[in-house]
């Protein structure tokens, strides 16, 4: 793989450990010309990057300053056109709650070929990392990845069907919830989830400065806020949660 002229990368920088980056990612990394960064990249994978890169941070986080998603499509288009290398590195992987899937749409619609390069995402590496498996033969046959904050859109905000996704009676893994993990907590209760099914939060997963609780479903949240854990974090609900390291 060598990056051309005018080409984007679409790359995924894993949870936060840089070793977890993938040797792909690492190289079409280092041929940048240009690298768009996501604010929940880990700054030290840009040690990958040539010294001579136009760097430029278009942070998203909910509920804070945000880049505008089209002036992250005009920023791309417009290096392409100027023949170079662009490298859009998001955290985690770019198809999983990452919006990369828009990003590739819409570079398509301008006729803008994108190579997309897979990352771990922080919803099987955070359980990992305190010895969780997110799918076991005597707890778990499948896993559900679900955005704790709805999405915005012309009808307004999106909330997940969370009867259905009790009923499946797979691991539920909860990315960007921890604001709203009362009002999920109580709707997980009031579809008939049993309040005493293990639970964990995980937060900075994988980085120097991770913490993790666990507790009881109905727990939980008043967990979680005396230990003051925040985000970034990822939750994990089901008998799963119970295995692993318990410190």
């Amino acid at each position: 793989m060598t990056a051309r002229p005018g080409s984007v990368h679409l790359i995924g920088a894993g949870p936060g450990d840089v070793e977890l980056m993938t040797l792909k990612a690492v190289r079409a990394l280092s041929e940048a010309d240009v690298v768009l960064v996501d604010d929940l990249v880990n700054p030290d994978v840009l040690k990958f990057a040539r010294d001579d890169a136009l760097i430029t941070y278009v942070g998203k986080r909910g509920g804070q300053p945000s880049t505008p998603q089209a002036v992250i499509f005009e920023l791309m288009l417009t290096h392409v056109h100027a023949g170079r290398r662009v490298a859009r590195l998001k955290g985690g992987d770019p198809f999983v709650f990452g919006r990369g899937g828009e990003e590739v749409q819409a570079l398509a619609d301008e006729g803008v070929h994108v190579e997309v390069i897979s990352g771990i995402t922080a919803g099987i590496a955070a359980p990992a990392s305190v010895g969780i498996p997110v799918t076991h033969r005597d707890h778990a046959m499948g896993v559900v990845f679900v955005t704790g904050h709805g999405a915005s859109g012309d009808t307004g905000n999106r909330e997940p069907d969370w009867s259905a996704l009790v009923a499946t009676k797979m691991t539920l893994v909860i990315y960007m919830g921890m604001r709203r993990l009362g009002e999920i907590v109580a709707a997980l209760l009031a579809a008939g989830l049993d309040p005493q099914t293990p639970s964990a939060a995980i937060a900075a997963a994988t980085r120097p400065e991770q913490r993790h609780l666990r507790a009881p479903l109905e727990r939980l949240p008043d967990a979680v806020k005396a230990a003051s854990l925040g985000a970034p974090a990822i939750v994990v609900i089901g008998s799963v949660a119970a295995l692993g390291d318990q410190a």
